[in-house]
């Protein structure tokens, strides 16, 4: 499509936008005695409003049925996670047996790494994104630690080169024909989130396991947002958050994918809770453990009804919107908005912002990072008080993710708007 940077075009967009009436779902934060622009589906997604009557659903069964709500009612909470699977492992791109809903990210990736992280003699190494996100950084450290070895020669933090922001594909494949001997896993996000770079799965997890290493990657910038195909990748393993693009609420219900090669192998170490258990047979509550033969077998705790409650609420959407109908605004949404800010650079005061997020759309997903060189926390500030909703990462980053479900094209043009306006004060 051809972009002309004018309101008109903006409104006509949203005019054509076949999913435009998907915003209603969402609860919009007021301004001002309107709305705010929100631009941050890469931190913490809208609320719909629908997540309170799932979530009153699930109350009411507890006070009518009290512990036979896991058998009775309209939604018994015995069944709760079959409806979960189904439009998960759409999103994903694995296989419904393949997708497991439980506990939170980085309690997932811990758990994962008992399975998929075996060190044995030399092969040992870990190679990583340097500078991951804090979670996956003090995850790696305690869990090298908690097998006795020591985190400095255990890890392999990959970063870019100097004076660069993002990572080179060819950087990432030589790291792993270098420690190729020594590699166990290699664990990367599959979107870094400071930069908001996307990277190639398939490769990397083809390259990795052509080495003997086992291959996972932390999707909590993934997924909900960029079309992945872990299955068909052959990818080992992988975990993500709902918050963010997925829409289910702050500290929203994780997920895990196992590919399903390793559902019935014995071999597999795990750490295992009850509700792991197979389920013909797990309220015998007998001794030995025998886990279900899905990624389900990996699930350790009775989990919270109230959670699968949200997460299904924005599910439900995402179902009702068609995950290829929301790729398809997505894309067009991001061309926008890479248009808008191209157009920007070339008006503003040379130095004052450097786009630091891939230009190339198979390189990024909805987020774009842009580099403050001057007066970064002042311009975030006054996006704040226009009532544009946008985040700061130190020490001079500002991001933002417009989401298909809720942003519109006027906004992001709007949003574009405000912001060339304070950089040329």
């Amino acid at each position: 499509m051809t972009f002309s940077n004018t309101i008109t075009q903006a409104l006509a967009l949203d005019q054509a936008d076949p999913l435009a009436h998907f915003r209603r779902e969402f609860i919009i934060p007021p301004h001002d005695g309107g709305e705010q622009i929100y631009l941050l589906g890469n931190s913490l997604g809208l609320q719909p409003y629908r997540t309170k009557a799932r979530l009153q659903e699930v109350l009411d069964s507890w006070g009518q049925y009290g512990v036979e709500g896991w058998f009775m009612g309209d939604q018994p909470w015995l069944k709760y996670h079959d409806t979960l699977t189904a439009p998960l492992a759409k999103v994903v791109g694995a296989l419904p047996h393949e997708v497991v809903v439980m506990n939170q990210l980085t309690v997932n990736l811990h758990l994962l790494m008992v399975s998929f992280y075996r060190p044995e003699a030399k092969r040992r190494k870990i190679l990583c994104e340097a500078k991951a996100f804090p979670s996956d950084q003090y995850m790696f450290e305690t869990h090298i630690r908690h097998l006795g070895l020591d985190p400095n020669e255990v890890l392999v933090e990959l970063a870019p080169r100097a004076g660069e922001h993002t990572f080179r594909q060819e950087d990432i494949l030589a790291a792993i024909e270098q420690h190729k001997d020594e590699l166990a896993l290699v664990l990367w996000g599959g979107i870094n989130y400071y930069t908001g770079q996307l990277f190639d799965m398939a490769a990397i997890t083809k390259a990795a396991q052509a080495v003997g290493a086992k291959v996972g990657f932390d999707l909590a910038h993934v997924a909900g947002n960029v079309v992945i195909q872990l299955h068909n990748c052959n990818v080992d393993f992988a975990a993500w958050c709902s918050y963010k693009y997925l829409n289910s609420g702050p500290g929203g219900i994780g997920g895990v994918y196992i590919h399903e090669r390793y559902h019935n192998d014995a071999s597999v170490h795990r750490f295992a809770g009850w509700w792991g258990y197979d389920k013909e047979t797990r309220f015998r509550m007998e001794k030995g453990f025998v886990p279900v033969a899905t990624a389900e077998g990996w699930n350790l705790s009775t989990p919270s009804m109230l959670l699968y409650a949200a997460h299904k609420a924005a599910l439900d959407i995402v179902e009702e919107a068609g995950w290829e109908a929301i790729q398809q605004k997505r894309q067009q949404l991001n061309s926008w908005l890479w248009f808008l800010l191209e157009q920007l650079e070339a008006t503003i005061p040379a130095g004052a912002m450097e786009i630091i997020t891939p230009r190339t759309a198979e390189s990024r997903g909805s987020q774009v990072s842009l580099l403050m060189h001057r007066d970064g926390r002042t311009c975030f500030d006054a996006l704040t008080a226009a009532g544009i909703i946008v985040d700061w990462r130190e020490p001079n980053v500002i991001r933002l993710a417009p989401v298909a479900l809720y942003n519109t094209y006027e906004e992001v043009w709007r949003f574009v708007e405000v912001l060339r306006g304070i950089l040329n004060k």
